[in-house]
């Protein structure tokens, strides 16, 4: 029905339909509150308890959770146990519901991709469970080694909020932020350190945690490496040693407070080489298991989001039939540019300014991926699977038609330039490309061990331009992409034009961080980055609701109304917003009253 000939109609033509599509078989929704004959008992409010317990329990108490895992709160497992207590009440009401009410989509799989998730979320909550029983383990071996005094409350915080002990207290949101085998020993911790070495006496774990440290400095040129493993090993004080570190403008970099729960509490009990060298193997593992385990949690909260979608299709009865290619790509093209904006907006918030991608400075020495990395990444995936996606069900041998080729032109967009926003972003490529310059310089230097080369100020910050040109070219090819109803051109308009806007806004926020690039470690929050998030959700959420069963829908019952979709649209938009909002504001009060803890702990 995608016809680039003829101008689109403006009446429903029901016999043109039929022709192409079979008539729509009745659904959950339509027994339930559309065509329900009198006499007749249906629970509507069962699948009601159903969606507000489901939707409570993905989007309240698991978000919840992980900012409160950030800091190590004891109300953790509270929002863990709500999770699941939560999550049962919203299976028991489905269950109900499905006992009470016959069949109405054959084939549906909202429930058993639901058991699935839930079952990955078990597991999740299993390694949670095992992760304790380990420290109690460890904690028994402590005591028993005289190496820790019993007490509740150290129990408490090393057992069960694994916030001290050995290899136990480490933050996850935080670890690896400083560099574990650069940082200077002040002089109360080598007092410290020699009284351990003089006195038999084991001084327990908890008490052994209030070590002042001085700042540190971190090494990002690979030429200094040699002068910093002599600053390093330099006996002297710590603060002579400051004076005598080597300067440059490449190795000069921010100096960061080792009161900040960034820093791991399991290296202040060991200063040797040796032992440097274990722990930061030990310390990459756990790295890895922590990072694993974080993008796991998130990971769910999308998932929930998934079966939101594929539970108001089994609902409504849609995505059946040969509605079901054109269905499945709209809700899920739709549905990943409405996540990718809802994160851009947490970013402008201030989320994951720990890596650097709220455009701001990295805290961090550690060769983190930009932001523009990863949406290059996801651009390069996107395009390389749609690109041989296009073509299902069509039969073999039958002709591209020009909507194929339309589509599979966009992928192909999306293939190669994500390949060249990922070159553009590889610090290997980048070295590349200026080496030109300096093999001049060291041609006119040949003896000098430092050129006096230093990077530009716009350096600091990534300025890919190649993501957003994918998204807005996208945008504007499917403003005028053709369609059957005038209806559907105006929504498919709606839409690109979403689009549109957050490539020009992406492209104002690297113009106006390029004429004044980050230099706080805080985020800077450009108000660019703000409404370019909101409108590419707002898009996505609009690319969904332009699938061709939802469009005859509305033109079926007088609802073909622009305003109407478009107004709805953004107020939904602005309520998952306020949710953004939520959960990064609590995470950022969690964190703060967690710092002021700390920092009382450390003035007392």
């Amino acid at each position: 029905m995608h016809s680039s000939h003829g101008q689109p109609l403006l009446v429903l033509n029901e016999t043109e339909i039929t022709m192409y599509h079979q008539p729509t078989p009745p659904s959950y929704w339509t027994i339930d509150l559309v065509d329900k004959l009198p006499g007749e008992h249906r629970y509507p409010w069962l699948m009601a308890v159903h969606v507000l317990s489901m939707s409570s329990a993905f989007f309240g108490a698991l978000p919840a959770g992980i900012a409160l895992r950030s800091v190590k709160s004891a109300w953790h497992g509270f929002s863990v146990a709500l999770f699941w207590a939560f999550t049962v009440i919203g299976l028991g009401s489905s269950m109900l519901y499905r006992k009470l009410t016959p069949d109405m989509y054959e084939g549906a799989r909202h429930g058993s991709q639901g058991y699935g998730w839930l079952a990955f979320a078990f597991a999740l909550s299993t390694l949670d469970v095992l992760a304790m029983g380990i420290r109690l383990v460890q904690y028994a071996k402590a005591l028993y080694r005289g190496e820790e005094r019993f007490g509740f409350k150290a129990a408490w915080k090393i057992v069960v909020l694994g916030r001290e002990g050995v290899h136990l207290g480490e933050e996850a949101e935080y670890t690896g932020l400083v560099s574990e085998d650069a940082y200077e020993l002040s002089e109360a911790e080598l007092k410290v350190k020699d009284a351990d070495s003089d006195d038999t006496e084991v001084e327990p774990l908890h008490e052994r945690r209030n070590v002042a440290m001085q700042p540190i400095r971190t090494v990002f040129d690979a030429d200094e490496h040699e002068e910093a493993g002599e600053w390093a090993n330099d006996a002297r004080p710590s603060h002579q040693r400051q004076n005598s570190y080597p300067q440059s403008a490449a190795s000069e970099r921010t100096l960061f407070n080792q009161h900040s729960p960034r820093h791991s509490d399991d290296t202040l009990h060991e200063y040797s080489a040796s032992w440097f060298s274990k722990v930061n193997k030990q310390s990459l593992l756990r790295k890895i298991g922590r990072a694993a385990f974080a993008t796991s949690e998130r990971v769910l909260v999308f998932a929930g989001f998934m079966q939101v979608l594929t539970g108001i299709v089994t609902y409504t009865g849609g995505c059946r039939q040969n509605y079901i290619n054109g269905c499945l790509a709209h809700l899920i093209k739709g549905g990943i540019f409405w996540c990718y904006g809802l994160v851009t907006f947490a970013r402008y918030l201030g989320s994951f300014s720990e890596l650097g991608w709220a455009w701001n400075q990295a805290p961090s020495a550690k060769g983190y991926p930009s932001a523009e990395m990863v949406e290059s990444i996801v651009i390069f995936v996107y395009g390389i699977t749609n690109t041989w996606m296009e073509r299902f069900g069509a039969h073999p041998g039958d002709p591209y038609t020009a909507k194929q080729v339309q589509h599979i032109s966009i992928a192909v967009m999306f293939w190669f330039a994500g390949l060249v926003g990922i070159a553009i972003e590889s610090k290997r490529v980048r070295r590349w490309l200026a080496a030109g310059s300096t093999a001049v310089v060291q041609a006119d230097n040949p003896h000098a061990r430092h050129t006096g080369v230093t990077e530009p100020a716009s350096y600091r910050a990534s300025f890919n331009p190649f993501p957003a040109v994918c998204i807005g070219v996208t945008g504007a090819a499917m403003s005028a992409h053709a369609q059957t109803y005038l209806f559907q051109v105006q929504i498919h308009m709606l839409w690109g034009y979403l689009l549109s806007a957050f490539a020009v806004l992406r492209c104002l926020t690297y113009f106006f961080l390029w004429l004044g690039p980050p230099t706080s470690v805080l985020p800077s929050r450009p108000p660019t980055e703000a409404l370019a998030a909101f409108f590419l959700a707002a898009g996505g959420l609009m690319f969904m609701f332009s699938t061709e069963e939802l469009t005859i829908a509305a033109m079926r019952q007088g609802r073909d109304d622009v305003m109407m979709f478009l107004n709805v649209c953004i107020a939904i938009t602005c309520f998952a917003c306020c949710w953004v909002v939520l959960v990064v504001g609590l995470k950022g009060w969690l964190k703060s009253r967690r710092q002021a803890v700390v920092k009382f702990h450390a003035a007392a």
